[in-house]
């Protein structure tokens, strides 16, 4: 799987996207980003996990606890990917626009 895969695959859920959000924050600990989910901590662990494994965060401990850091820079490579097929896709359908917009005027005469 290529990064960029495991970037997608990890922004696909949105428990983990909350997580990513809550540490654009600044950084936390596993308890402190569990809190708000209905969900174990084992589960957490998990997220954290495939988080970790696309290299969106990073966690070291700090004695007892375990402390997440975003990593922003590895979205770089999945901002980079939508605003390639943004750009195509905006410029396909203007020039898609300014051929029907033509077609509609060659058939209106």
């Amino acid at each position: 799987m290529t990064s960029l895969d495991q970037t997608f695959t990890a922004l696909a859920d949105p428990t983990r996207r909350a997580i990513l959000e809550r540490l654009a924050q600044g950084h936390a600990t596993v308890g402190e980003l569990a809190a708000p989910f209905q969900i174990s901590l084992p589960a957490i662990s998990r997220h954290l996990k495939v988080l970790e494994h696309a290299s969106l965060i990073s966690n070291e401990r700090h004695g007892k606890h375990r402390q997440c850091r975003l990593n922003p820079e590895k979205l770089a490579g999945a901002t980079e990917w939508l605003d390639f097929h943004r750009r195509f896709w905006t410029g396909s359908l203007d020039r898609l626009g300014a051929h029907l917009k033509q077609t509609v005027r060659k058939h209106k005469r």
